[in-house]
């Protein structure tokens, strides 16, 4: 009965659909853990606003620390061995921070904030990353076209359950529980992976690659990057994606800072976001996503959600209200995790493991997290000279026009590497 649910949905065959509702139970439990730590940590962008680009430096600092030493585990282990000990490691953190919550004196509150938002910021882009890498590594290109879809579609759904969990709890238990709350996904998402490495892909050959480290050292996804054009522009489309994300997540932390007061109301509203931004990502997934890469290939899929954002930094340059931010917040996400995340996963298909694994790691963690850094000091400046919310949306309009013609030709290259292949 359930395989045929899940065939009536998406274009599986009979052999394709447990390791499909794994890898979907896997993404469903890692947004679970996500989104019921995110709303916390936006709550503390809002909260200390006045000091993001300094957090967003250190992000970036921290990011040059952990890839390297996640690339060394990848040389050094199978998959089935460091993609869970992934998730382990954050759970550990996790308790180590509400311990530190319960035995610290108030005083150290603003710092443990502190340090806890740049911990969150590299969990919420590493556990994805090593979550997709995965999924590459597990399904060719020609599966990823027909399932990434509807595996996203867990991960969204993981989303909703984080955020309504947390909207419910924010203002009912102290907020610190929720880090705990937050492990028990975690770890299911761990006994998900190392299902789906033993029954659907390494299984106990041990001579199989699959089975194997991924080799090669903790820098050389590095290496490989800087000498492959098909990289370098996925490089430049994530560049131009944080750009877009980061003026849109300044321009919330002030709208929604200025607008609310409460600390708890702010985050309600954040988890409330997120809740609405998850819902619409899951009629684009179930619905529009698969039918668009088939019909129309994955450059045009991915250059959507450049054409809506700059369509929203224009509304948003004219009228920058909290009624506005919500909107083009909720646009930009399920726009976002809807078509752009699944095409953009599909471009590692056609690369080596240690590209999945190593470069994707880079990418998606130091190279995000650099553009993180680089737009938030382009925020701040232009804030400094008195460009106001309104002003620099506009400003940021052309920059995603240009975000959208590099989707374009990266659709054109995964194609012609994809036939190659």
């Amino acid at each position: 009965m359930l395989k045929r649910i899940v065939q009536g949905i998406v274009n599986a065959r009979d052999d394709e659909v447990a390791p499909t509702m794994w890898a979907t139970a896997y993404g469903f439990s890692i947004m679970f853990g996500y989104y019921i730590l995110r709303a916390v940590r936006d709550e503390i962008s809002s909260a200390d606003r006045g000091n993001l680009q300094i957090l967003w430096t250190v992000v970036f600092l921290a990011m040059l620390v952990v890839v390297p030493l996640y690339s060394w585990t990848a040389s050094r282990y199978s998959r089935g061995v460091f993609v869970p000990l992934a998730n382990r490691v954050f759970i550990a953190n996790l308790v180590g921070f509400y311990a530190a919550l319960m035995l610290l004196p108030d005083g150290a509150r603003p710092w443990i904030d502190r340090v806890f938002y740049v911990w969150a910021s590299v969990f919420a882009l590493f556990v994805v990353t090593v979550f997709w890498g995965f999924m590459a590594d597990c399904f060719r290109n020609e599966q990823g076209r027909r399932l990434f879809g509807f595996i996203a579609v867990g991960s969204s759904l993981g989303g909703i359950a984080g955020s309504a969990v947390t909207a419910t709890l924010a203002q009912v238990v102290p907020q610190f529980s929720l880090l705990l709350i937050a492990c028990v996904p975690l770890e299911a998402a761990s006994w998900c992976a190392g299902i789906l490495h033993r029954r659907f892909g390494g299984g106990e050959d041990r001579a199989r690659a699959e089975n194997q480290p991924v080799g090669g050292s903790a820098w050389s996804g590095i290496g490989v990057i800087a000498r492959s054009p098909y990289l370098l522009a996925i490089a430049g489309f994530i560049l131009l994606m944080t750009f877009s994300s980061s003026i849109l997540y300044f321009q919330q932390a002030n709208v929604v800072g200025n607008a609310l007061t409460d600390r708890a109301a702010r985050t309600a509203v954040f988890a409330r976001i997120d809740l609405w931004s998850n819902l619409l990502t899951v009629l684009i997934q179930v619905y529009v996503a698969e039918r668009v890469i088939r019909h129309f290939g994955v450059g045009v899929t991915l250059a959507i959600l450049p054409v809506v954002t700059c369509v929203g930094f224009l509304v948003l340059g004219t009228s920058p209200t909290l009624g506005v931010i919500v909107v083009v917040q909720v646009l930009y996400r399920s726009f976002r995790y809807g078509f752009a995340k699944p095409s953009r996963e599909i471009l590692f298909t056609v690369v080596s493991r240690e590209e999945k694994y190593k470069s994707k790691a880079f990418l998606d963690a130091a190279v995000y997290r650099g553009g993180d850094l680089t737009s938030g000091w382009i925020y701040a400046g232009l804030a400094a000279v008195g460009l106001t919310v309104g002003a620099i949306a506009l400003a940021a309009a052309p920059v995603a026009a240009v975000w959208a013609g590099v989707a374009l030709l990266l659709g054109k290259r995964q194609e012609e590497r994809a036939k190659l292949a």
